[in-house]
Order: C-alpha cells, then sequence, then structure tokens
C-alpha cells in the first residue's frame, strides 16, 4: 500500500476509532471511579477490623488479585445469567472492571495509610478528634499524596485492560480497530494507529499524574 492508499486508510478508520477511544476512556474512568469507592469501603471495613466483613474483603481482594481479569469478566458475563443476573455488555464491563481495580486499588490505599506515622494518629487525638475524623482530616490527604503514583499508574493499566471487554462486544477501542480490520483487509497500520490512541490516552494521564503530585508536594512539603 503506498502512502496516499494508507493515508486515506487511515482518514476513513479514523471516525470510528475516535468512536472507540471514547468507549475506551468511559470504561477506564466510570471502573475508576468504581474501583475507587470499592477500594475505599474496603480499607475502611479492614482498618477498623469488622468482625466477618473484614474476612469476607480480605477474601474479595485475595480471590481477585489471584485470578485473571479475563475469567472474572467471562463468569460476571457468561456465568452470572445461570443464576438469575444478567447484565448488558457495558455494565458487565464497567462492573469487572471496577471489581478488578478496586481489589489493587484497595492495598494501594491501605498501603499508604498505613505507611503514614503513628505521631499523626496521635496528634489527631490530642486535638480531640476521633479516629474517623482523624482519618479524613489528617491521615487521609497525606496518604493520598503517598498514594498518587500508584493510583495513577493503575488508571494507565485500566485504559489498556478495557481491551480485554471487546471479547463481550463492547465497542471499545480493540473492537472497533477488528471490525474496520475486518472489512479493509490492513491489520498492520490500524493496530498501529490503535496503539498510537493507547499511548496517546496514558501519555495524557501521566501528564496530569505529574502536575497532580507537583501541586500535592507543593501543600504538603512546605
Amino acid at each position: 500500500m503506498d502512502l496516499s492508499g494508507l493515508f486515506q486508510l487511515l482518514k476513513d478508520a479514523f471516525p470510528i476509532l475516535l468512536q472507540g477511544a471514547g468507549y475506551t476512556l468511559f470504561l477506564a474512568l466510570a471502573s475508576m471511579l468504581g474501583g475507587l469507592l470499592i477500594a475505599a469501603l474496603v480499607v475502611v471495613i479492614r482498618l477498623r477490623k469488622i468482625p466477618v466483613l473484614s474476612q469476607i474483603s480480605a477474601v474479595y481482594v485475595s480471590c481477585i488479585r489471584g485470578t485473571p481479569l479475563l475469567v472474572q469478566l467471562f463468569v460476571i458475563y457468561f456465568g452470572l445469567p445461570s443464576i438469575g443476573l444478567q447484565f448488558e455488555p457495558l455494565t458487565a464491563g464497567v462492573l469487572a472492571l471496577s471489581l478488578n481495580v478496586g481489589a489493587y486499588l484497595s492495598e494501594t490505599l491501605r498501603g499508604a495509610i498505613n505507611g503514614i506515622t503513628q505521631g499523626q494518629w496521635d496528634a489527631g487525638k490530642s486535638l480531640g478528634l476521633t479516629n474517623s475524623q482523624t482519618l479524613r482530616y489528617v491521615v487521609a490527604p497525606q496518604a493520598l499524596r503517598l498514594a498518587v503514583p500508584s493510583l495513577s499508574n493503575s488508571l494507565i493499566s485500566l485504559i489498556k485492560d478495557t481491551s480485554l471487554v471487546s471479547v463481550i462486544s463492547v465497542s471499545e477501542l480493540m473492537l472497533a480497530s477488528k471490525e474496520v480490520i475486518a472489512t479493509t483487509f490492513q491489520p498492520f497500520p490500524l493496530y498501529l494507529a490503535a496503539a498510537a490512541i493507547y499511548w496517546a490516552l496514558s501519555a495524557s494521564f501521566e501528564s496530569v499524574q505529574r502536575k497532580l503530585e507537583e501541586r500535592l508536594n507543593r501543600m504538603y512539603i512546605r
């Protein structure tokens, strides 16, 4: 294929790839938000050592971290309907990704909180704060600064993991690329274009990560 033909191919495919990238971005952001909510709940339960719930949370984290995301996706989309729980492909994708990233984020947040010295907890108590208030106003903001790099890495990994959702017919970037390839029979340039879009999305969030780290450093290192 000559350069003019390649340019025309990419020009024709761009709207479809762009739409797929939109789904990829939505999946990543929605799943990251869902994962953060799950992680926060798990961290609170495990830090407070709530009976039964703490053990369930530990099993959840171990199970998710010990099984492939693809298997989790299949269980939710293909397995749950057998017991009466059925989800649309997009919903199943967000749920699977949220549960997956939530387990990893919970360990990230728990590690960041445990990385704050006991003196910070004691300082909160000396001010008359309860444990919950100390966690919210004293410990959590400092833990966030420690957790930002890992949280950002999780989001970047999540952007790439969304490609697995194509197996349940969600029209994200990878499935969009496959659909164009099926009609053009030009896999090499189209897969390269998809890779470039994934790279651009990841690079954008890396830039946001650096700016957030700089801002947090200015806030807490003075």
